[in-house]
């Protein structure tokens, strides 16, 4: 089983579908944002952890299962210039029904300063988006689950506003020992109902994302890859139609674009009440770094903290030289700090 499905995002990843970059041309693109502390530290994305970290549902929808019943993920991030967004998410499970989660995700840009055409300041605007989270995930069996999410989207620019409908759909599989596990999600199907000021519709940011993670049975770590992008090929800035596929599989070209879809995540778990993190994107350092001085870029790390009423979420993404993101997150469970205080 595993043999295969490597196999089948091998083939994708392989197909040079849409051979256009990612940035730059889509709507709503706030969606992408990673909230979870844990997926931070691993990179910024990951679609196949089976783990109980309710967080994980958000970025794959068929991960949400019976052990995350009753949680509350609390998230936020104090983004660049000001800019800050998060998540709020609530699960519970019914026997026979399946699993559901509800929540909502926001990203507040902060306040500009407003001018008219001559100059004149004459006061300040607000920009933020906001999106509902409606998650419902089933197991088709002990081993197998699907998933979708979705999420209406409003977004809220000075005095002009756009609404709009996406979802995503989810599958996911882990082995009998849960050792190993994958995923696999297309994000962001969908499409903008109502535009800001009668243009015409724009695209979301559709993506399909791929991935796995392996726990050792004799160790304490687990390693994770992760795949995005797979309905598109070159992640480049640059591409030339004249380049035979022949010529890039024996060029550097060809590894460049293999790696920009590569995600490489590891953690390192002593005790299952604790955590370290780390991870590494390609595509991310190969966009933000500085020439004259890489740095960090592209790293990430993080920790977690688990108790039996409380999970901590902690991950730092270094995008540039001049900053990098902080992900805390906090995962709750109601009925148990409730009992805790009472006592």
């Amino acid at each position: 089983m595993r043999r295969k499905l490597l196999y089948v995002i091998a083939a994708c990843l392989l197909v040079p579908a849409l051979r256009a970059q990612t940035g730059g041309d889509n709507i709503y693109e706030f969606l992408n944002l990673t909230h979870s502390g844990l997926v931070s530290s691993l990179g910024g994305t990951n679609v196949s952890l089976n783990s109980s970290g309710l967080n994980l549902a958000y970025h794959n929808p068929a991960l949400l299962n019976s052990s995350m019943d009753k949680y509350l993920a609390l998230n936020y991030v104090n983004y660049f210039a000001g800019i800050n967004y998060g998540l709020a998410l609530y699960s519970r499970s019914f026997q026979g029904v399946g699993n559901f989660a509800a929540g909502m995700t926001y990203l507040n840009y902060g306040s500009f300063v407003e001018a008219d055409p001559y100059g004149t300041i004459t006061g300040t605007f607000g920009a933020s988006e906001y999106a509902l989270s409606l998650i419902y995930s089933r197991e088709i069996d002990s081993l197998f689950s699907v998933g979708i999410d979705l999420k209406p989207v409003l977004s809220h620019l000075e005095k002009y506003t756009s609404f709009g409908i996406a979802f995503d759909l989810g599958a996911s599989y882990h082995s009998r020992s849960n050792l190993f596990s994958a995923g696999v999600v297309l994000k962001n199907i969908g499409l903008e109902i109502t535009t800001y000021a009668g243009e015409p519709r724009q695209k979301l940011p559709f993506e399909i994302q791929a991935g796995v993670s392996q726990k050792l049975a004799h160790a304490p770590f687990r390693f994770s890859l992760t795949l995005r992008h797979l309905e598109k090929y070159d992640l480049t800035y640059e591409y030339s139609d004249t380049t035979s596929a022949k010529n890039y599989l024996q060029s550097s070209e060809f590894l460049e674009n293999i790696m920009r879809h590569v995600i490489f995540g590891i953690e390192l778990i002593p005790h299952k009440n604790f955590y370290l993190s780390a991870g590494y994107n390609y595509q991310r350092r190969k966009e933000l770094q500085v020439e004259s001085k890489t740095s960090m870029v592209g790293f990430s790390w993080g920790f977690g903290i688990n108790t039996s009423w409380l999970n901590i979420e902690f991950g730092r993404a270094t995008y540039h030289l001049a900053g990098a993101s902080n992900n805390v997150s906090l995962i709750v469970r109601p009925g148990l700090l409730y009992n805790r205080f009472r006592k």
